[in-house]
């Protein structure tokens, strides 16, 4: 009894310390997948296997000449010919732009999160359950809706997406 019960209790413990990483990335949801890859133009089988262009990885190809610009229609985006900004977005692209732009902000955000959340999961990878680690992580960096319309309406500011009180 004794064996079954240290055995028990060893793979509990060497189970708790698994590290499945910051986010667990799970649907539970019954909806429509995003991702599923729908071929748009049938296969076709050239005449000479002999006479086949080079791949070029990335670029356009016989059956899918815009892989990237049929993602973005997908996802309920627009393709646009030109290149650039669109006129349409001009406004909002000024906009956000006003105090300058960092060209390599992408870089430096995800330099800095990944400083946030080793500082934050220093002591936190043994568990004996599975949890969102993302959520916990970021738990003070999270707006509270209820808090901030009620901030807003106190301040005189007319919040009419929200629901009254």
């Amino acid at each position: 009894m004794r064996r079954i019960v240290a055995l028990a209790l060893i793979t509990a413990c060497v189970g708790a310390c698994v590290n499945t990483g910051l986010r667990d990335l799970q649907s539970n949801s019954r909806g429509p997948d995003e991702f599923i890859i729908e071929p748009k133009a049938p296969l076709q089988t050239p005449d000479d296997l002999s006479a086949l262009p080079t791949p070029t990885p990335g670029q356009s190809n016989l059956t899918d000449n815009d892989p990237l610009g049929d993602a973005v229609v997908a996802l309920g985006g627009r393709t646009s010919d030109a290149a650039g900004i669109p006129a349409s977005d001009g406004a909002l692209v000024t906009a956000a732009s006003r105090f300058g732009v960092a060209p390599d902000i992408r870089a430096d955000l995800a330099a800095e999160d990944e400083r946030f959340r080793k500082r934050q999961a220093r002591f936190s990878q043994i568990r004996l359950f599975r949890e969102d680690r993302y959520l916990e992580a970021y738990s003070r960096e999270r707006l509270d809706a209820n808090k901030t319309a009620e901030r807003w309406r106190r301040a005189g500011a007319r919040t009419p997406s929200y629901p009254p009180n």
